[in-house]
């Protein structure tokens, strides 16, 4: 039988980023919706416990006990803290924005992995590469523009939400080398469900079948979505996968329309078009990289199998 080789992998990272950003797509529009209601806390409370749920049900007791005797517990805790700081800033930015907006604001993440992934990581970032993100930032700079001379301190809430998911990103790839997945998500979660449950007395708002379902809705969605988007970090490069969060835009410009009317300004679509366009560079010359590499490696044709 012939078994998967590594240059395989970074196509296998794509394509999980790919549905990683579509999933949380979804998960920050049923967030818009939620939080005209409801608030960041409650929220983002009731997601960890959906996810919590999730992750004991598949890993059971084992999982538990490798999270707490885990050799990296204080960075786990560290990047759960950052995570849930950052979750709480875009929430509540979400009330006040666009969803095209919303998303659009948060796509300075990207760039700022990139910067932080070289002396961090020590990741080789070539300059093509670099050039690729920093056109798809231009397009950034361009759709937000608007939205940043009219409503300026939910902006800034998504610019420092980007900042804290671009750090818990670096600190995810870290992390990866040590511990799987599900150790991550259990450890985030279970940190985000005690924070946000100390809050509860005072932000509890009982919600309706329709929220409730929402809520729920998004915890399972955001699981999908933390599963998908940590395992591709596993596989390829994080200044790679971070830039694929620009496939995010085109389903934000629908779901808003779709939902709420939403229609942006025209600059907004100029710069969703270079943002587009610097990720699907990004993609095929990632693409393209990893299939070089198999070919260099792959044994021949009347050679034996691996």
């Amino acid at each position: 039988m012939q078994q998967t080789t590594p240059a395989v992998l970074p196509r296998l990272g794509l394509i999980l980023a790919l549905c990683g950003w579509l999933l949380f797509s979804l998960h920050d529009a049923a967030i818009k919706w939620l939080v005209a209601d409801y608030s960041a806390w409650q929220i983002l409370f009731v997601r960890s416990a959906v996810v919590l749920a999730i992750c004991l049900a598949i890993g059971r007791r084992r999982l538990a006990l490798q999270a707490a005797t885990s050799p990296v517990r204080r960075a786990l805790l560290l990047r759960s803290v950052i995570f849930m700081a950052a979750w709480l800033c875009y929430f509540t930015a979400a009330r006040y924005l666009q969803l095209a907006e919303l998303v659009t604001l948060y796509f300075g993440s990207p760039l700022m992995v990139a910067a932080l992934a070289a002396p961090m990581l020590g990741e080789k970032v070539p300059p093509t590469r670099w050039a690729f993100i920093l056109i798809g930032f231009a397009g950034v700079v361009v759709a937000c523009w608007p939205a940043a001379l009219n409503t300026w301190w939910p902006v800034g809430l998504v610019l420092l939400a980007a900042l804290l998911l671009a750090y818990s990103m670096i600190l995810i790839r870290q992390i990866a080398r040590a511990e799987p997945t599900l150790v991550q998500m259990l450890v985030a979660n279970t940190t985000f469900l005690i924070l946000c449950g100390a809050a509860m007395p005072w932000a509890w708002v009982t919600p309706d079948l329709i929220g409730l379902a929402l809520m729920l809705l998004v915890g399972v969605i955001g699981a999908a979505g933390q599963f998908t988007i940590i395992e591709s970090i596993r596989h390829v490069p994080a200044s790679v996968v971070a830039p694929l969060e620009f496939t995010a835009l085109v389903w934000s410009f629908l779901l808003g329309y779709a939902i709420w009317g939403d229609v942006p300004d025209w600059p907004v679509f100029v710069g969703a078009a270079l943002i587009l366009a610097s990720g699907t560079m990004i993609v095929t010359s990632e693409w393209d990289r990893s299939g070089t590499l198999r070919a260099r490696i792959a044994p021949p044709r009347d050679g034996p199998a691996l």
